[in-house]
């Protein structure tokens, strides 16, 4: 557990990056928005190609606990199960140090066909996450169903953002700087609930479903 003395210091929140397997390239949107903002920073999980649950956490909570200021998770791919698994072992008060995450394109590692490199972060955690979350999934990602990854948003008590068909929202995506991404992680900075508006333009389909119509359920 962490105390709250530094929410009375902390100005402006750390987000903190947490790729997923061989890290993001210089053309994936986490590295862009790095290099945009001189107050990211990245997680070094190590073990890039070959991940270990339990180092990574380990990775993790160390760039969590090394700063002062709220933290703003942001993960992409087997990062989001690395930020699941740092709040099932490691545990906090509501809200701090971690004051909210991004989690896009969490990965399939229950099933028989995931990756056998993702093996020792499965099964997912089935715990709700003490902090704000957004899950962000595509109807075309390669890595995971779009059932599933509305399943794991509901089981980790997070918002669930349909992006449309957009693969894996990766690199290979080309998505540029991925600027609807950037508006639901600046709502979470802001600290608050991400508008519903601009979350139902994240869909690239015409006749994507509407909260209304229980899509986000």
């Amino acid at each position: 557990m962490h105390d709250l003395d530094g929410w009375e210091t902390a100005n402006t929140p750390q987000v903190l990056m947490v790729p997923g397997l061989d890290n993001s390239g210089p053309g994936h949107w986490q590295s862009i928005w790095q290099r945009e903002t001189s107050w990211f920073d990245r997680a070094d999980m190590g073990l890039w190609e070959r991940p270990v649950r339990n180092v990574w956490v380990t990775k993790l909570n160390q760039a969590i606990r090394q700063t002062r200021a709220p933290v703003i998770l942001c993960a992409h791919s087997l990062g989001c199960l690395a930020v699941a698994w740092w709040a099932a072992l490691e545990g906090q008060v509501y809200g701090w140090p971690v004051a909210g995450a991004l989690l896009v394109a969490p990965p399939e590692v229950d099933g028989p066909d995931s990756d056998p490199r993702l093996a020792s972060f499965g099964p997912a955690p089935k715990i709700i996450l003490r902090f704000p979350t957004v899950v962000v999934a595509s109807r075309d990602d390669p890595f995971a169903s779009f059932e599933q990854s509305r399943r794991l948003a509901g089981l980790w008590g997070a918002e669930f953002v349909d992006a449309g068909e957009a693969g894996h929202i990766n690199a290979e995506s080309d998505l540029g700087n991925w600027s609807e991404g950037r508006s639901l992680l600046d709502a979470l900075i802001d600290g608050h609930t991400p508008p519903r508006q601009p979350i139902e333009r994240l869909a690239r389909q015409p006749h994507a479903p509407s909260f209304s119509e229980g899509a986000h359920q």
